[in-house]
């Protein structure tokens, strides 16, 4: 159906796509895999018309195709579903499914809404789904405005008589595994009229999902497998260049904590949220937080990052009691949130890689009241170093960076700022397995320098493999606690009773 050859696109100096060959077939489910970086996104806007390659073809059912736009794209039955949502959240899911088509609703100048909530109901009714059109998308689960997004990319069907290919950008990256499955079988359920691109971090579901594989590393196309034919631990090594160790978590590497105890709660009350959490963390201690969606753990971390005012309860820095009604009295008191939307509360992404490092601690860059713009690339270019990000240099903007590199830019930021205490919300959402294991050589290298550390994690593996100790909560609740030492972890169906 859909074929790339020998594509090529450059940003800034570096070369995103190298000759890059790909073909997608009627009726299946090809799975792109690679590193941060490796060149996944760029292939994915070219073939959705929101980039264009600097040369190389497209064709598509043997005819030469050339895409100037989303729409254009639209027009040939090709659709995307973004990894950060296109959806506006403070319009209806109508609205939504149908934004840039009104012009099929509208009559003299008035928009026909009843027939307008009847298609977008129709197109709901091809994936499954039971919504009300009416609803305000801001109210919408992220699993169901991922569905949402579904359905609008197969408004296409109308638009054109040939099958569709739908790319998926990361559509599982914050879906817990019930709505992962809802959304296997809707893409599987669709296979008869649809072929599917499926980009993912999670070689586990590309394995699942996927007909055939392609690895990318270095804007390269550097294997390709049926899924029936390879295992994750040998797409891992493919994109990496090693296999997936039992040091991935570098427990190796995990030293018992200092005594000095620079966090303490107790009784913490968020009222409707948790109540009566007793937490301390001490230099150096990596302490996870198990839970599953609702258990409070969220809203705990966000509470002591100075987002979520308490109702109840205390929270002491270095033995001194505190109450934080803003992130700035958080961050006064050496405490650093990195959140799991990087792009959206972690990141300025139009500014650089330098003023985003410094953002935190403007002080350590001023000299007379003005920002020495010298000692902030000084600074900026040492941690570029340091975190070995992957950039062309200090000026580039974060937005061009790769998630795993934005991730990098966050931690120096609050580096630069003294953190002795880091609050790490899914530090890993959306990263490759190299990024990973890059991370958890981070946290490994902060807890050495004696940074306390609360934790969030995606998996249950990771919160485990990661922490000196494990805390467990439902309910709004803590309802145990477990050590993590070295080479006595605890077992992940004893955290799983008592989470559930």
């Amino acid at each position: 159906m859909l074929v790339a050859s020998r594509l090529n696109k450059s940003f800034a100096g570096v070369h995103a796509l190298k000759d890059v060959d790909m073909e997608i077939r009627p009726n299946e489910v090809v799975g792109l895999v690679g590193e941060n970086g490796a060149g996944k996104s760029t292939l994915m806007r070219i073939l959705s018309g929101t980039q264009q390659p600097d040369d190389g073809t497209l064709s598509l059912d043997g005819e030469p195709l050339r895409l100037r736009s989303a729409r254009d794209a639209g027009a040939h039955g090709i659709g995307m579903v973004f990894q950060e949502q296109s959806l506006l959240l403070n319009i209806s899911v109508a609205e939504n499914i149908y934004l840039g088509q009104e012009g099929e609703f509208t009559r003299f100048g008035i928009v026909d809404w009843r027939a307008m909530r009847a298609a977008a109901r129709r197109q709901l009714a091809k994936i499954g789904i039971d919504l009300d059109v009416t609803t305000r998308t801001s109210e919408l689960t992220f699993a169901a405005r991922q569905m949402v997004e579904l359905a609008k990319a197969l408004t296409l069907e109308e638009s054109t008589k040939r099958p569709l290919v739908i790319l998926l950008d990361e559509p599982t990256s914050v879906l817990g595994r019930a709505d992962v499955e809802v959304l296997f079988a809707r893409v599987r359920a669709l296979k008869s009229r649809a072929s599917f691109v499926f980009v993912s971090h999670r070689l586990d579901e590309v394995l699942e999902v996927s007909d055939r594989i392609y690895v990318m590393k270095d804007g390269c196309v550097v294997a390709e497998h049926r899924a029936a034919a390879v295992t994750g631990p040998q797409l891992h090594e493919i994109m990496v260049g090693r296999g997936l160790h039992g040091e991935y978590y570098k427990e190796g590497r995990q030293a018992a904590p200092d005594e000095a105890l620079l966090l303490e709660a107790r009784g913490l009350t968020v009222k409707g949220a948790f109540r009566d959490v007793d937490l301390t963390l001490r230099a150096g201690e990596v302490v996870g937080i198990a839970g599953v969606v609702g258990s409070g753990r969220e809203e705990v971390t966000r509470t002591i990052g100075g987002f979520l005012p308490q109702t109840g309860g205390e929270i002491r820095v270095n033995g001194e009691p505190v109450r934080f009604t803003t992130p700035e009295q958080a961050v006064k008191r050496g405490i650093g949130y990195i959140p799991r939307e990087r792009r959206v509360e972690g990141l300025v992404m139009f500014l650089s890689i330098a003023t985003n490092i410094t953002l935190a601690n403007l002080g350590a860059v001023m000299r007379g009241g003005v920002i020495d713009h010298g000692r902030e690339r000084a600074l900026a270019e040492d941690w570029l170093k340091r975190l070995r990000i992957k950039a062309p240099n200090i000026d580039i903007a974060c937005q061009k960076l790769s998630g795993g590199n934005q991730q990098k830019v966050v931690l120096a930021r609050w580096m630069t700022a003294g953190s002795k205490i880091l609050i790490l919300d899914h530090p890993t959402r959306g990263l490759d397995v190299g990024a990973k294991e890059e991370v958890y050589e981070l946290v490994r290298d902060l807890s050495a320098q004696g940074v306390a550390i609360l934790l969030i994690s995606d998996t249950l593996e990771e919160t485990i493999g990661l922490a000196h100790r494990v805390m467990v909560m439902r309910d709004g609740e803590v309802t145990a606690a477990f050590e993590a030492p070295p080479g006595g972890k605890p077992d992940q169906v004893d955290i799983l009773r008592e989470m559930v």
